[in-house]
């Protein structure tokens, strides 16, 4: 029997028990276990500390003790191996925990007399581990809706692919913190450990890892530097300052909200303000470093090393949030809107915002009584409250931005950029450079007409820019 058999083998008998699949660290102590490895050996392969790994260890064994009714420890494993307790046969089939039956492998069967157990009930309930979850920082939401394809793309990205850094990226209102949390609902069990914090007040990399650190240790004072200073190798292993140990030894799901603000005002998308750089970094090493866990990025604007780490999908994924389609009619059923045959209309005019729409519905029902049409009849678009939310996006802009986004905002359908505009006071590359952090920021708006790539941007922000850009 080989490592790989043994690893299927012991992973379908805990998955059976657990509905947990072996993570990194019972993987590498079972493998380890019939290489005849130390504990202290196993701890440096996976960058863990040797107490952490043994801790782990006497856990996994006594859930192996228990399914294959013999005591089983790290010194006897490879004995009990051979001493006939798990065979080799041909059949397919073996009988889990539960009393159904499983295929496990094609040669590979386990002895039915020592697997099963006492009496269980017909339909048990997975007795799966309760993560710790402290999502402090996260936004009360009250409404969530329909994103089902964009929930079913996370959760593939993050249960399948082990993306170690995923970046959600919309405009303000989107829903971006929404879809978050409505994605914790459906994986929470995949992790040891979930935790959600604000970047709204800029704290700094070694606060904010401090804090991520000491949740991971439940709570357990982080050792001061110079402490760490003595550590051994595996203890000092960091990314920017976050132990490699907390993500490999635990899956930790990791949610970085409003990451925008660690950005500068007035430069290019993703820039980092002064004394910040060391965040682009850490998003590098998160990235880059082999680990069990992810960290999600929420933002306004994509951080400029982002493109470069998406080049590999294990490591890096966007998912851009647009806006919603029919499930927009929620908000205007809500608000009690007349002429349902205009709805989608103003979806269309706001691209299914949900903020946006929320706000325009509210000045529809106040001003005109729900009449959408009287809304509509205006020569120029309403935006009411909704300059106020689009002023915030357009005081981070940087002057060439601002001139790009008024020549786009004066022209009457999509326009190409393959010349720069005559009138513009940039060079070909300022105007290039523009276009792109805008693109970075979702401000412009990308059209295909056969292979004719043309920009332009959304009705509500040219308003904007026409009615407060003179």
């Amino acid at each position: 029997m080989d490592i790989a058999e043994v690893l299927t083998l012991a992973d379908e008998l805990i998955f059976a028990k657990t509905g947990k699949h072996l993570d990194y660290v019972q993987e590498a102590i079972l493998r380890g276990t019939l290489q005849d490895t130390t504990y202290t050996q196993i701890a440096q392969e996976v960058y863990s500390s040797p107490s952490h790994v043994r801790n782990v260890g006497a856990q996994l064994w006594k859930k192996l003790s228990k399914e294959l009714k013999k005591d089983i420890t790290k010194t006897n494993f490879r004995a009990v191996l051979e001493k006939g307790i798990v065979y080799n046969y041909q059949s397919t089939i073996v009988e889990n925990i539960t009393g159904e039956n499983v295929t496990v492998n094609k040669n590979l069967n386990v002895c039915r007399e020592k697997v099963r157990s006492p009496k269980t009930p017909q339909n048990p309930q997975p007795t799966a581990k309760q993560p710790r979850i402290d999502l402090g920082d996260a936004p009360e939401i009250s409404t969530f809706f329909d994103r089902t394809s964009e929930l079913s793309t996370l959760k593939q990205w993050i249960v399948e692919n082990r993306t170690r850094l995923i970046t959600i990226l919309g405009l303000s209102g989107s829903g971006k913190s929404a879809i978050a949390l409505q994605l914790i609902q459906h994986i929470e069990y995949e992790f040891d450990c979930i935790i959600w914090r604000s970047l709204r007040d800029a704290p700094s990399l070694q606060t904010l890892q401090t804090d991520l650190i000491q949740f991971c240790r439940g709570g357990a004072p982080v050792p001061a530097p110079e402490e760490r200073a003595i550590a051994a190798p595996e203890e000092r292993a960091t990314t920017g300052g976050l132990p490699l140990q907390y993500l490999r030894s635990h899956r930790c799901l990791i949610i970085l909200d409003d990451v925008q603000t660690i950005f500068s005002s007035q430069q290019l998308a993703g820039n980092y303000k002064q004394g910040y750089e060391n965040y682009g970094t850490f998003f590098k090493q998160i990235a880059e470093s082999c680990h069990n866990s992810c960290i999600v990025l929420i933002s306004w604007e994509k951080p400029r090393e982002i493109a470069a780490l998406e080049s590999h999908p294990k490591n890096c994924q966007t998912l851009q949030l647009n806006g919603l389609g029919e499930p927009a009619r929620e908000i205007f059923t809500e608000k009690g809107l007349l002429e349902s045959e205009n709805w989608s209309k103003l979806i269309d005019i706001y691209r299914g915002n949900p903020l946006w729409l929320n706000t325009v519905a509210a000045a529809i029902q106040d001003l005109f009584s729900g009449n959408v049409s009287d809304f509509l009849s205006y020569d120029s678009l309403v935006l009411g409250d909704l300059e106020y939310i689009l002023h915030q996006h357009f005081q981070r802009l940087s002057d060439s931005e601002k001139q790009v986004m008024s020549w786009l905002a004066n022209q009457i359908k999509a326009v190409e950029i393959s010349k720069k505009p005559a009138l513009l006071e940039l060079s070909p590359s300022e105007f290039l450079k523009a276009v792109e952090s805008l693109r970075r920021r979702l401000l412009i708006e990308k059209v295909q007409k056969g292979d004719r790539t043309l920009f332009q941007l959304q009705p509500a922000i040219a308003e904007y820019i026409k009615t407060n850009i003179k």
